[in-house]
């Protein structure tokens, strides 16, 4: 009851996005938790940057022609 060896799959996140784009958000939310030692309420203003970066991030939609894995598969059935 293994994988059965003919199929592929691909993980798409290590291809995606290579550039880590809220990454300097983050980094300055979490360095202003470390300096006040978790109080959240001092880092209204990094946590909203952070918010509103992750926000402009989930906007972007899939692409209509599906993901490559569904494609892997269309291309394994036509071999059967």
């Amino acid at each position: 009851m293994g994988r059965q060896g003919s199929q592929l799959k691909i993980n798409p996140k290590k291809f995606g996005n290579l550039q880590k784009p809220c990454m300097r958000e983050m980094m300055s939310f979490l360095s202003c938790l470390a300096l006040t030692q978790g109080d959240d309420k001092r880092c209204s203003r990094q946590k909203s940057l952070l918010s509103a970066c992750m926000d402009a991030q989930t906007t972007n939609k899939r692409k209509p022609w599906g993901s490559i894995n569904y494609h892997l598969q269309r291309l394994s059935r036509g071999k059967k």
